[in-house]
């Protein structure tokens, strides 16, 4: 309303200059320029609209995180030495200035920074790396200027001894200076960050903690990385069986959950999930108990929540008996061959389109691999040839569904190679001639294809008995598959 009566009064006092004669284009350029001017203003002012602000204590706390507890100890020895603050500056201890929390995407690196917050009583400031880049020059410098400001006004305001600013996304504006040599702005944004940090003084009335979070930590600029800035660079690595165990009862204490669950076996089941993805199994679990109009959530509701949080939704298509008969013979030979090379390995055999797949084995261990021997990355490539041998066994010939297979086969015997444990010996990743590393390659998985179909020529009669089974079930568990090769090989 008040937009339109000023736009009216506007032009009507615009035709009553008009009238008298009187030239309106310089008054018409400087409404034009005020405006233009405002709106630059009113962008740069982020604060207002894009960060946000925690005040005190928030639902957040060290509690709430699972599955991180090398992290969680040593954020929270950084954090003593300004909570106790007093104490230990009779050590002559400096505060922390900052904290840089580096790890995969998931893994609850802002969840850390708020319970940072909870933890030594502060506000919590924070703002993505985007929000500070703009087009204009000198925009993300002020920005970084605003943020800093905020947190120590807010600090005050509150009557606050700690002031937190989180800044996510951090490789966004503190590349490695220098390489945007066509947009000085991302340097100057750093230049303001790196002036922040350094007048960060214990002697202020407010102690100013930095905690930013990155999972590129590769390629920051120096300056930031070095003692006086981010004092502490925290890991946070994906969780390991145990800590998926306890990030799992974390996330299922409120839901209502049926006898027969295992959550030891769903965290086995699970190797390289972040909490982000174990928080989406747990939520994809209890949406699958609401479709089928159960009151508890069931192990079977998890099981197929895992494949969809891996694989992606079940899709519509329909393939031709021809082709189900192909995808049952495939996958079925993916299973066959790790479960003879490795026991225990198979969890789920299934010819339901997922996503790409219309078709796949998931495989599992009984405890985490971190460390990969020459036995071991060998059977894996043996998996992975073993669904295109198997239909040249039973069809003749293979299908287009092992291009991804083949991909996977050659990037396992490049890392054979890239560590020293080929019979080339140690090898230089830059230099080595192609010809050389195509030649080696090939040998590798000639080798591992050889022994994929002899073993499966032994086992052609139970191959064809479980493919049968899954085109009528569709779907076959491991300890089902492991029962079939033990009734095989009994009788």
């Amino acid at each position: 309303m008040l937009l339109e009566m000023g736009i009216g009064i506007f032009a009507g006092f615009t035709i009553f200059l008009l009238l008298n004669g009187i030239n309106v284009l310089p008054l018409v350029a400087m409404l034009i320029f005020s405006y233009i001017l405002y709106n630059l203003v009113d962008k740069s002012n982020f604060l207002k609209n894009n960060s946000k602000v925690i005040i005190g204590e928030n639902d957040i706390t060290f509690d709430n995180i699972g599955g991180q507890d090398v992290a969680k100890n040593e954020l929270i020895e950084a954090l003593d030495f300004i909570k106790n603050y007093e104490e230990v500056k009779k050590l002559g201890i400096r505060p922390i200035r900052g904290i840089l929390l580096t790890g995969a995407p998931g893994t609850g690196k802002t969840l850390m920074a708020k319970a940072a917050t909870s933890y030594i009583d502060s506000v919590f400031v924070s703002a993505s790396g985007s929000e500070f880049i703009e087009m204009y020059a000198g925009v993300g410098a002020q920005r970084v200027r605003q943020l800093f400001e905020s947190a120590r006004n807010l600090a005050k305001k509150m009557s606050k001894k700690h002031g937190v600013v989180f800044i996510d996304e951090i490789e966004v504006i503190a590349g490695i200076r220098g390489k945007h040599t066509s947009h000085l702005e991302y340097d100057q944004t750093l230049n303001q960050l790196l002036v922040e940090m350094d007048g960060i003084s214990s002697n202020e009335d407010v102690n100013i903690l930095v905690i930013a979070a990155t999972n590129r930590p590769d390629i920051l600029d120096p300056a930031i990385l070095r003692p006086g800035r981010f004092d502490r660079v925290v890991k946070v690595d994906l969780p390991d069986k145990d800590g998926r165990l306890e990030i799992l009862k974390l996330y299922t204490k409120n839901k209502p959950l049926a006898d027969d669950i295992d959550l030891e076996k769903i965290a086995r089941e699970t190797f390289g999930f972040s909490g982000a993805h174990l928080e989406n199994l747990c939520n994809e679990a209890a949406i699958l108990a609401m479709r089928a109009r159960e009151d508890k959530i069931r192990q079977s509701h998890f099981i197929e929540a895992i494949d969809k949080v891996i694989m992606g939704e079940k899709l519509n298509r329909k393939p031709t008996d021809e082709e189900r008969k192909r995808i049952a013979v495939h996958e079925c030979g993916h299973a066959l061959i790790s479960e003879l090379l490795n026991p225990n390995s198979v969890s789920t055999v299934t010819i339901t389109s997922r996503g790409h797949a219309l078709g796949y084995m998931r495989q599992k261990t009984d405890d985490d691999i971190y460390l990969y021997t020459i036995p071991y990355l060998e059977s894996q490539i043996s998996v992975a040839l073993a669904g295109a041998a198997a239909e040249e066994m039973v069809f003749g010939d293979s299908s287009s569904g092992a291009s991804s297979d083949f991909e996977q086969a050659v990037n396992i015997a490049k890392k054979i190679i890239f560590s020293g444990m080929s019979k080339m010996g140690i090898v230089d990743k830059e230099t080595i001639p192609q010809e050389q590393l195509h030649k080696e390659i090939t040998n590798i998985v000639t080798e591992q294809k050889n022994r994929v179909i002899n073993l499966l020529k032994e086992n052609k009669d139970i191959l064809q008995e479980i493919a049968e089974y899954l085109i009528n079930n569709e779907k076959i568990d491991g300890d089902a598959f492991r029962n079939y090769l033990k009734e095989s090989k009994a009788a």
